[in-house]
């Protein structure tokens, strides 16, 4: 399992958040959870994300869907509970940190 490889969501939110992505690094691959951003279907209503398409929400896609990033809803997830693996965005890999890099960012406080 590596950073940014996709999986299908098991949970109970499946419609909304067809996938996550793992963010976590493949430093703490023994870990027996990782840390996942939900991957949100972009034609969904989602009251948390106003604004997708910008560098805190960026629109990608994933086997034939098109998401928007949901940092703000970061988890962990045990390794039992993720789906299938569905792909990677490693190659938006930087949009990704860099949605994360906002959302952890010092400068607005």
């Amino acid at each position: 399992m590596s950073q940014f490889d996709v999986h299908r969501n098991n949970g109970r939110n499946g419609v909304v958040i067809p996938f996550v992505v793992v963010v976590q690094s493949s430093f703490y691959a023994k870990h027996r959870r990782r840390i996942v951003v939900p991957l949100v279907a972009a034609g969904e209503a989602w009251k948390d994300i106003e604004l997708p398409g910008t560098a805190i929400n960026p629109v990608l896609m994933i086997d034939g869907v098109r998401v928007v990033l949901d940092p703000l809803e970061i988890t962990s997830v045990a390794l039992e509970s993720l789906g299938d693996k569905v792909g990677s965005l490693s190659a938006e890999g930087d949009a990704i940190i860099a949605a994360l890099d906002e959302v952890f960012s010092r400068a607005w406080s």
